[in-house]
């Protein structure tokens, strides 16, 4: 308890604190992304609960692995090599998602251009329940990885991750209905979400293999293009209205 309260009155943990919550926030998105886009596939009234668990199980998951923050540092110690070319077993975590979420990507891309006509025009229904929770397990594992060694590589001190990681979550439980509902009520956002998860994967790929990608101009880039997007949106709004009102 001591302990705890000199962190709380040393003013560079606070420093560090809003430093991380913020890269949390922001490591989130991806993960947020992926899990609305999955989740509204689902039926309608099985979203929420699905979001609900999904972005609970992001929470066990990210605390869990600050419970082995010593085994969490060995994992970025080179295990084999390919052609010079040392891996850890983050690298490869980080290969195999990038690698799930292209697969991913690239499938609901081609589903939204071409579509089974088996699948009703809601679409709730073309994936099941349980395949939904287990493909968000598997990007909340890789994502929550990459998000505990960030925090390990921000701070020594576990309350510090702690705390930043379960603000990071609860905005993502706050954001996770409003960015469904939005993503739900703007078809052309999902491909452009879809665009990101694609980026996503490469830069997870990228970093696997050692090829550092700052994160900076990822999510410039992103914000730039939903910028765009929303102003798209806001001039078919406009129109719909003028046509209203003709």
């Amino acid at each position: 308890m001591e302990s705890l309260v000199q962190l709380a009155a040393d003013p560079t943990a606070w420093a560090a604190l809003a430093t991380l919550v913020v890269m949390e926030v922001v490591l989130g998105i991806d993960n947020l992304i992926f899990i609305s886009i999955i989740t509204n596939k689902l039926p309608a009234e099985q979203q929420s609960r699905a979001r609900r668990i999904g972005i609970g199980l992001a929470l066990i998951l990210r605390l869990a692995l600050l419970g082995t923050v010593a085994y969490i540092v060995h994992l970025t110690q080179p295990v084999f090599e390919i052609f010079g070319k040392g891996l850890s077993w983050r690298d490869m975590i980080l290969i195999a998602g990038g690698l799930f979420l292209l697969w991913k990507a690239t499938k609901e891309i081609h589903h939204s251009l071409d579509p089974d006509p088996e699948v009703k025009a809601g679409g709730g229904a073309s994936l099941g329940y349980a395949a939904a929770i287990g493909q968000i397990l598997i990007l909340d594992l890789v994502f929550s990885i990459d998000s505990i060694i960030t925090a390990v590589g921000m701070t020594e001190h576990v309350p510090i991750m702690v705390i930043a990681v379960v603000t990071a979550v609860t905005v993502m439980l706050l954001a996770a209905d409003p960015l469904s509902r939005f993503i739900a009520a703007n078809p052309t956002v999902v491909m452009l979400a879809l665009g990101f998860l694609i980026m996503i994967g490469m830069t997870l790929i990228a970093e696997g293999f050692g090829a550092h990608v700052p994160k900076g101009y990822i999510y410039t880039a992103m914000a730039f293009s939903a910028g765009v997007e929303v102003l798209n949106i806001l001039g078919r709004r406009a129109k719909q209205a003028k046509r209203k009102a003709a």
